[in-house]
């Protein structure tokens, strides 16, 4: 290991800032388990109890209709298109109803670009579910779905997210991040807004006390600058806004979508930027990993290379699902993920505030009936299987 290096890896750790241009040397050429361990340092740091945190929700889509038609996603339908679908609320309600059942804490609303569907369908959307069921967190949507919905409606970014805040939604999702820099982004995604829009929606929110977080698909063709790139236009918002709580990495899934798997992350190199962005985001608290996307192996590794969140028991999933993500879990699989790398599982809410500690294995939850993904797409109407 060089010297510079190791000076890098050691400044990091010590919880100085590096620059972009020392992240992506790291990322390129620093040894992979000095690399982890600075990692792990700094998670150490913050979380010296050793908690790694889980969340128990649900990803409820309302409609696959989107306009926008991005080459990596599997799960949209053109307007008029046969498989095209849209839920009502009173379907939406009774899938709320069977999360809360299974101990959700979380909600999230997400769905595709519908042409006719304006900040006024978001309002009673949200007004409807917080109303019947307070105990939800709605953690929803997307830079993406605020830009569209305020030109279908013909009002301001902040004036939407205002409405759509009162009606009940409480944080915004990262979702639509995708590659934040422009020629990536362009390569993928030719009809959706710039980064430099999705940031500036983020901004808007966390300006108005709303918080987020923030993501990034990796394995579409970006290169390891780019990738290093969009991880510091996101650092330079948070320097701003202070709005994200968490930074979320996943793989692009090949299935079922116009790219056809031409391009996809390695294991290593989704777990080298993990640790890389353990170092680099010295201004955000929490990291998680992608076990849906990289398999509960990846996942478990994760955890000493800095991570200190495993993401969701999602009960219902089915946007990455449709481009082949295959990996499932339960909580009892989850919770042994977290023990058996030695660090104590905690189930958390939205704000990664504990609700329940296990500190030791007789607390671990014995709830055989909490599984993921359930997928929506062919069983409209339906109750999730452990109900039934």
């Amino acid at each position: 290991m060089s010297v510079e290096i190791s000076e890098i890896l050691q400044r990091a750790a010590d919880g100085g800032r590096i620059s972009p241009e020392e992240a992506l040397l790291l990322y390129t050429e620093a040894p992979f388990h000095a690399l982890g361990e600075a990692a792990d340092t700094v998670r150490r740091r913050r979380f010296p109890e050793g908690i790694v945190t889980y969340l128990i929700d649900r990803n409820i889509n309302y409609t696959n209709v989107c306009v926008t038609a991005c080459k990596f996603c599997a799960f949209y339908r053109a307007p008029k298109h046969a498989e095209g679908w849209t839920h009502d609320t009173a379907e939406i309600l009774r899938r709320c109803e069977e999360a809360v059942q299974l101990g959700a804490t979380q909600v999230m609303l997400q769905g595709g670009h519908h042409p006719d569907f304006g900040v006024e369908y978001y309002e009673e959307l949200f007004g409807a579910v917080s109303s019947n069921f307070p105990q939800l967190v709605i953690h929803s949507i997307g830079p993406s779905e605020v830009l569209h919905m305020a030109k279908v409606s013909g009002v301001s970014l902040d004036e939407a997210i205002r409405r759509i805040n009162a009606a009940g939604l409480a944080s915004i999702a990262g979702a639509g991040a995708e590659m934040l820099p422009d020629r990536p982004r362009k390569a993928i995604a030719p009809l959706k807004e710039s980064g430099a829009r999705w940031l500036e929606v983020m901004g808007i929110a966390h300006r108005q006390g709303i918080e987020s977080t923030a993501t990034m698909m990796m394995g579409t063709g970006e290169t390891n600058a780019e990738r290093i790139e969009h991880m510091t236009m996101i650092r330079d918002l948070q320097d701003e806004t202070g709005g994200f709580r968490s930074f979320i990495p996943w793989t692009y899934q090949p299935e079922n979508n116009h790219l056809k798997g031409r391009t996809q992350a390695t294991t290593l190199e989704y777990l080298r930027l993990i640790a890389v962005a353990r170092l680099f985001f010295d201004n955000i608290n929490h990291l998680q990993s992608s076990w849906l996307t990289t398999g509960k192996d990846a996942g478990q590794v994760s955890l000493h290379m800095g991570v200190d969140d495993l993401g969701s028991i999602m009960l219902e999933e089915n946007v990455i699902s449709s481009a082949g993500a295959k990996h499932r879990s339960n909580l009892h699989d989850l919770v042994w993920m977290i023990r058996s790398a030695d660090r104590i599982p905690a189930q958390r809410d939205t704000l990664y505030r504990h609700l329940n500690v296990h500190w030791t294995p007789a607390d671990d939850p014995t709830d055989e009936r909490v599984t993921s993904h359930f997928s929506s797409i062919t069983n409209v109407g339906r109750q999730l299987p452990v109900l039934s």
